[in-house]
């Protein structure tokens, strides 16, 4: 087993929408390896059965954890987090792990209004761990799940550089826009990942200003108060972040935006 200075920070999602995460977490852990896992064989979760990707995600990591024995692992993709976070806590118990769930409590914090969304896949929408979140921290406010199937492909289309058609953008946040005695919605909390690549397309075909709620930051400063530290205060030297594609090599513009990260991609073994 290597010293915990040496060991990497897995992040693991189901695409590419997780490296919001990375990104934030990079800024603020300079000094630690990271290894990016994308799930790409297995997108979109929002398509599977529950107890079907919780096995599928409790096997791979089973292969993750052996292979790159992690310092920490942080889940950027809320519906993996709100599956089978616990099962993975049990099942890896001297592994820290750092789930993401939708951020519905800053998101009451923060509104004036009251009238809140939650843009989402269909499965975090669904899930009883998101609902326990409104009746322990939004009682107080009106909070709207709008769970969206398409908006997870449309992102990683957007961040490869391929072409998105605005209406059909439109249409998928239009639920999240909605009034309530002279109020309006005034903060979306975006519960995906994949989302915030989209957010300024949002804003843009948004009929009124909210607060885009990205829970990036947060994650990364939750994983960076579980680190203990390297105690070299040596950055790794560029190119020692990797990503990993479940189901090989990924296309040519997906490894063009991980260059753009600074991610040299392997294929899994």
């Amino acid at each position: 087993m290597n010293d915990a200075s040496s060991r990497p920070i897995i992040a693991f999602d189901s695409g590419i929408g997780g490296l919001t995460v990375l990104r934030e977490a990079r800024v603020l852990i300079p000094d630690r390896r990271f290894v990016y896992i994308a799930d790409d064989a297995g997108f979109p979760y929002g398509d599977w059965e529950e107890e079907a990707l919780r096995q599928r995600i409790l096997r791979l990591f089973d292969g993750f954890i052996a292979k790159y024995d992690p310092e920490i692992v942080i889940i950027p993709c809320n519906t993996a987090s709100t599956l089978v976070l616990d099962d993975l806590r049990r099942a890896f118990p001297s592994v820290p792990f750092v789930g993401t769930v939708p951020a519905i409590k800053p998101a009451a914090e923060r509104t004036s209004s009251g009238l809140i969304s939650v843009l989402a896949t269909p499965g975090t929408v669904k899930r009883a761990y998101t609902r326990d979140l409104i009746q322990s921290f939004a009682t107080k406010c009106h909070v709207r799940l709008v769970g969206s199937q398409s908006l997870a492909r449309m992102a990683e289309l957007h961040m490869r550089g391929e072409g998105i058609d605005d209406e059909a953008i439109r249409a998928e946040i239009a639920p999240c826009f909605y009034e309530k005695d002279g109020a309006r919605t005034d903060i979306v909390v975006l519960a995906c990942t994949h989302y915030p690549f989209l957010a300024n397309v949002f804003r843009r075909l948004a009929p009124w200003p909210v607060d885009w709620l990205d829970p990036a930051e947060a994650i990364a400063r939750r994983a960076l108060s579980l680190l203990k530290p390297n105690g070299t205060g040596v950055e790794p030297e560029h190119g020692d972040d990797i990503a990993v594609f479940t189901s090989g090599i990924p296309d040519f513009s997906t490894r063009r935006l991980l260059q753009g990260f600074g991610l040299e991609t392997q294929v899994v073994a």
